[in-house]
């Protein structure tokens, strides 16, 4: 028999002899498979306040069912977190949806973000380039020429190289995933629910606390 089955057997024995040895560091695996760290550590982009981060893509069906709860979420946190929004690109043909979230920011016309899901998932209406956005922005109000601009501005397109730099460095490879304090990310596939979701994000930032 090998070392490494000897050194097995051993371990194994201890575990059944004691029925206690092992249990600590399944229930700590079991706790961890709900949020991944991030290596290294990312800075806060808000000068004196931990970042809650949503990475989001307003095609993600997923994303739609979870923002309205990270929307009742974020009115909980305290004056010391901020919860900002991140759009995702997994390939160029979403830019401009990106495009289209920074441009609300910058016009303070957020109280469309949901809109925007409603009418991709519920209407189902392929706002998905420059026109039809444009098209769906004019429906809903918004002078023309003046999201245009704001939408082609150079402002806008360093928010979106800047989102695209933060799901570089936190690993994001799927939506929606919550990153907190530059630490860890939480996503619905790791807390096995939208709900989960929300509380292992809320745990992790207790821990900063």
């Amino acid at each position: 028999m090998s070392l490494k089955s000897l050194l097995l057997r051993a371990v194994a024995c201890l575990a059944v002899s004691t029925g206690t040895f092992l249990a600590p560091a399944v229930q700590a695996q079991a706790a961890n498979a709900k949020y991944v760290t991030v290596e290294p550590a990312q800075p806060s982009d808000t000068a004196g306040k931990i970042e809650v981060l949503e990475f989001f893509a307003y095609t993600c069906p997923h994303c739609n069912a979870l923002e309205p709860m990270v929307e009742k979420w974020s009115k909980t946190l305290p004056d010391n977190v901020v919860l900002r929004r991140v759009p995702v690109a997994f390939n160029a043909s979403m830019e401009d949806l990106q495009k289209l979230y920074y441009s609300l920011e910058a016009m303070d016309r957020l109280d469309l973000h949901p809109a925007v899901f409603k009418t991709i998932h519920v209407q189902r209406k392929r706002i998905f380039d420059a026109n039809a956005i444009t098209d769906w922005i004019a429906d809903q109000g918004v002078d023309r020429k003046a999201f245009q601009d704001v939408f082609n501005s150079f402002g806008v397109k360093s928010k979106v190289m800047r989102a695209n730099e933060l799901a570089k460095a936190y690993k994001i490879d799927g939506t929606p995933s919550v990153a907190v304090g530059g630490k860890y990310v939480t996503s619905p596939s790791l807390a096995n629910s939208y709900e989960g979701t929300v509380q292992e994000a809320q745990r992790l930032l207790d821990t900063l606390k």
